[in-house]
């Protein structure tokens, strides 16, 4: 999120956050920060490398940059703009965690062309402060920080930049009209994932696919498709292990792998959320139907 910028201050005030990389594609990465300063600390300068969103998880501190001044809580959303220094500090308490997203320049301004209606967007505030609303948000980032999927992780960085750049703007969202291109795009997008379904998929391999940008071809997926496209292949690799499990006395491991998860414990709960039952219950109530036998 920030790089330290010369200075000369008391040693105290050398207490810069930990951080650690959780995950990252080829225009964002998602980060964890832990600060552990207090009141006794003096306020340390800092730099946003990239555009910043970052969800506050726990403590509270204040921030300050070009954009304003702010008191950030757990639940709100820090702002940062490529470039810009600023200063945090802890007056009323100590530490503080945040988990956050760092956004290339030129992929936010892609972002910002369609939602703000300008590329040269910069966000005009320092703090999105908490909200219901926002809340699953936030608990959606401390999620994928624990268990990241790419393909979602992919989507849910330009999700997140829309969210923050409309709320920050106070532009609404314009609704997207696919061209007869842009459904051509998008089929030859569905008939990679059909074909490979059982792989490791990407956003970025999936535009490559369509032959346009992630961002375009995620807007258009959506409104063509009516899911994202993490939405879309977790469905198909459902459905395709459903099948098996009817029609095959497979192990329920082996068909999980196949479908192309990762692992079981994540097959068996998405599975029951959405077929209502576990794999090896959805088996037997299927063989209890006449004409439904398990094949060796």
């Amino acid at each position: 999120m920030a790089t330290a910028l010369p200075q000369s201050a008391p040693a105290s005030a050398a207490r810069l956050p930990g951080s650690r990389v959780l995950a990252s594609g080829c225009c964002w990465r998602l980060s964890e920060f832990v600060c552990t300063a207090g009141p006794g600390d003096s306020t340390f300068e800092e730099r946003h490398e990239d555009m910043s969103i970052s969800a506050v998880v726990e403590g509270t501190f204040n921030y300050r940059s070009a954009a304003g001044r702010a008191t950030l809580h757990p639940g709100a959303l820090l702002l940062g703009n490529a470039g810009a220094g600023f200063e945090c500090g802890h007056d009323h308490s100590a530490g503080d965690r945040c988990i956050s997203f760092q956004i290339s320049a030129d992929a936010f301004e892609e972002v910002a062309a369609s939602i703000a209606c300008r590329s040269r967007f910069r966000f005009p505030v320092a703090m999105l402060p908490a909200s219901n609303g926002r809340l699953p948000l936030l608990a959606r980032i401390e999620n994928f920080a624990a268990k990241a999927d790419p393909l979602a992780l992919d989507a849910f960085a330009y999700g997140l930049a829309e969210d923050a750049i409309a709320a920050a703007s106070g532009q609404v969202p314009r609704a997207v009209r696919p061209s007869a291109r842009d459904e051509r795009r998008v089929g030859a997008a569905l008939r990679h994932i059909e074909a490979h379904l059982d792989a490791a998929l990407r956003l970025d391999a999936l535009a490559s696919a369509a032959a346009t940008s992630k961002y375009h071809f995620l807007r258009v997926f959506r409104q063509i498709v009516g899911s994202t496209p993490h939405q879309y292949v977790l469905v198909q690799r459902l459905r395709r292990a459903a099948r098996r499990l009817e029609n095959s006395a497979a192990p329920i491991s082996t068909i999980a792998f196949d479908a192309g998860f990762g692992d079981l414990s994540t097959f068996n709960a998405r599975f029951r959320a959405v077929f209502g039952a576990s794999p090896s219950r959805y088996r037997r109530t299927c063989l209890q139907v006449p004409g439904l036998r398990a094949k060796p």
